[in-house]
């Protein structure tokens, strides 16, 4: 009988030799000269922690086959030419992250020999290694944009489908009426999102801002003021007055310091945190709203739109998965999927109760 410990073994097998595949064609696609030599790098460690695996399985009597891995590999290709070095690196660093997770309940929980919890010891060390090299890589797109993206499209597609759905049931044989409606409130959602975030982001700033002109007022006025100012901040955080009033002395006499304790990272830019939003939420709205301008009926086109959704929906929820570190993919999904599809049905049901109320039709 397998056992779980030796399911979850053979699990890391693949995992760890689809990984070795991957850095390789990394490396063999990086122009960068260190970030090539890295990534062999990375290759030649992954291959060890293969060997491993397939050691700890023969152990006890399975011998795993060498993994194909043809869809993963392929998979992580077209991600890594649609998203780009920066993007995917902050994928594949959150991938080390939930690998690191896993091994480390292992570690805990599996039948171990004393030599084989320190080679895993060994490896959980180079995978925290691994995710420190691509901390250190995201730097073409700001993960802070991406996320203002996601959230942007995720808004636009459950919005934008509880409202054509709701004026399908309104108007079933008008589609094109249905579209243009939906297309009409996207852009102004669309509109109403960017400036939000805009001002949303610019405030914090402004909020940083003054944070800093106050401090250093008080700094160049009584440092023992200034000093106070922290340790209250601090301890309100939850701190210990007593660890608080520690960090205080410690850090008193410098300015910066204490200034960069006060005010909450923020290096966003508002106007591109906008865009990222505004742009985003259209794309999310061209789901919903396209079927209506194609096909002949309502209901024909809210087929489609709610199968497009239901799509873009599940994408949306796989990026999110992976950028919380979340290994449960497929919960996230149905999550999304179900609670959107859902809204919409409600929409729909409203839809009809308006429709048959004001026996409205176009």
């Amino acid at each position: 009988m397998v056992t779980d410990s030796i399911k979850k073994a053979y699990s890391f097998y693949k995992e760890e030799f689809d990984a070795a595949k991957l850095y390789f064609y990394l490396a063999k696609s990086e122009s960068d000269s260190a970030n090539k030599s890295k990534f062999l790098e990375l290759h030649d460690i992954e291959a060890e922690h293969v060997k491993f695996w397939y050691i700890f399985l023969k152990n006890r009597g399975y011998e795993p086959k060498s993994s194909t891995g043809n869809l993963k590999l392929t998979l992580s290709k077209f991600l890594r030419k649609l998203l780009g070095a920066g993007l995917y690196t902050s994928i594949l660093e959150m991938g080390e992250s939930t690998s690191i997770e896993a091994y480390a309940e292992f570690l805990s929980s599996g039948d171990l020999t004393t030599e084989e919890k320190e080679g895993l010891n060994k490896i959980i060390e180079d995978e925290l290694d691994h995710e420190s090299f691509f901390e250190n890589q995201k730097s073409v797109m700001p993960v802070n944009n991406v996320r203002d993206f996601i959230l942007g499209m995720n808004d636009g597609l459950v919005e934008l489908l509880g409202a054509v759905t709701g004026l399908s049931a309104v108007y079933p044989s008008n589609p094109l009426f249905v579209g243009i409606n939906g297309l009409v409130v996207g852009l102004a959602g669309a509109m109403s999102m960017a400036i939000g975030t805009f001002i949303s982001v610019r405030s914090q700033r402004q909020v940083n801002e003054g944070i800093r002109r106050k401090m250093e007022l008080l700094f160049g006025v009584s440092k023992d003021r200034a000093k106070q100012e922290l340790l209250d901040k601090l301890t309100e955080s939850g701190m210990p007055e007593d660890v608080g009033k520690e960090v205080t002395d410690r850090i008193g006499e410098n300015q910066e310091s204490m200034i960069e304790l006060l005010i909450e990272e923020n290096d966003e830019n508002e106007i591109r945190s906008a865009a990222f939003t505004g742009l985003a939420y259209i794309v999310g709205v061209a789901f919903p709203v396209l079927p209506y301008f194609l096909l002949p009926s309502s209901i024909s086109a809210l087929i489609l739109s709610a199968v497009l959704a239901g799509i873009a929906l599940a994408a949306v929820a796989t990026i999110v998965s992976i950028s919380a570190g979340n290994a449960n993919i497929k919960g996230k999904i149905i999550e999304m999927v179900v609670s959107g599809l859902g809204a919409a049905g409600v929409s729909y049901i409203f839809g009809l109760i308006v429709q048959g109320y004001f026996g409205v039709s176009v």
